[in-house]
């Protein structure tokens, strides 16, 4: 399986401060990413008791509708920078990782299973079969389930199996790492990749 799943033991964010992440959103990006904020942590509280598969797309459509798209050169002035949640909508602009993060967070923060949850690369297709680089987060209902794509590409959560155009490469999420096509966890995801080590530093010190 392209996307399989290996189930880990369990993560999650204790005790957030929420009122923190807004707070900071005013004093470090204004009023309009205050906003932003409070927007998110309604959205939140409205999927809070719905079906997984309404937060799935509550969570997907808030960031694909409320956030531009843009490339980090533009937004932080660096060839390749991990944002989080808070300078995600801080900034109101990011690109496919800092969606991806967003959404496996704000899932996070809904009570879903770390273990349920993986951030994919991928090489998707594009116009005249042209690939490039890209992220998604895969949610899987059970270890051997297919999983559910939420994609900043596309307003609908998907099957992966309607999402030929992504070929996956790696994935991971707290826990570790994994390579399309193996069960068995390679690696350690914070110490083999620096970026998302640094991310999940900075989220701790925004609250979560």
């Amino acid at each position: 399986m392209l996307f399989g799943l290996v189930v880990g033991s369990g993560w999650g964010w204790a005790s957030p401060n929420l009122d923190l992440k807004q707070r900071l959103a005013l004093e470090r990006f204004g009023p309009q990413a205050a906003q932003t904020v409070a927007a998110w942590r309604s959205m939140m509280e409205d999927a809070r008791t719905q079906p997984i598969e309404r937060q799935l797309q509550l969570v997907n459509t808030f960031f694909n509708r409320r956030v531009l798209y843009a490339l980090d050169p533009t937004v932080w002035n660096q060839a390749d920078y991990w944002a989080t949640p808070l300078e995600f909508m801080g900034r109101g602009a990011g690109d496919c990782e800092d969606y991806s993060i967003a959404k496996y967070v704000t899932l996070l923060l809904l009570g879903v299973p770390n273990e349920q949850m993986r951030l994919i690369y991928v090489r998707a297709r594009t116009a005249g079969a042209l690939t490039e680089a890209h992220m998604v987060l895969g949610f899987y209902e059970t270890p051997n389930a297919e999983p559910l794509i939420l994609d900043n590409l596309i307003t609908s959560v998907r099957p992966a199996s309607s999402r030929p155009d992504l070929t996956p490469l790696f994935s991971f999420n707290s826990e570790g790492l994994w390579v399309a096509g193996q069960t068995q966890q390679v690696a350690s995801s914070t110490a083999r990749l620096s970026r998302w080590r640094d991310v999940l530093e900075r989220m701790s010190r925004e609250g979560l």
